[in-house]
């Protein structure tokens, strides 16, 4: 069974930075292609970032691209989103997702395509 535990969230000014973690007890971890998705208070949930097993692809959504960056330490079986230049839009309940995947360069953005998911960290951001 996959666990996945996100961490790193709280409450920040405008323009600080956080960077969200999300542990994974998956044995294979390099066999998994890992999202990022939020949910904003009044909106559904959106996707964020992804990374491909090997690291070497990802995807952002519009809004977050030059701010956000999405790696993996397959070592230590955790991917990471660090968030700069945030903004009030970014306020949200942050998910990590995975899903076993065969190739490499792989990441997916719809959330039908991720099988596991975590509870989720709060990100808030004050003006």
């Amino acid at each position: 069974q996959v666990q996945l535990v996100e961490s790193g969230g709280g409450l920040v000014q405008v323009g600080d930075s956080l960077r969200l973690s999300c542990a994974a007890s998956i044995r294979t971890f390099n066999s998994y292609t890992m999202g990022w998705f939020r949910k904003a208070p009044g909106k559904e949930r959106e996707f964020v970032a992804a990374i491909s097993l090997n690291g070497e692809a990802t995807g952002y959504i519009d809004s977050v691209k030059s701010r956000f960056t999405i790696s993996r330490d397959n070592a230590k079986n955790t991917v990471y989103l660090q968030m700069n230049s945030l903004k009030p839009e970014d306020t949200a309940i942050y998910y990590c997702a995975a899903r076993p995947v065969a190739l490499g360069s792989i990441w997916f953005r719809e959330e039908r395509s991720y099988e596991s998911w975590g509870q989720g960290t709060e990100v808030t951001v004050s003006s």
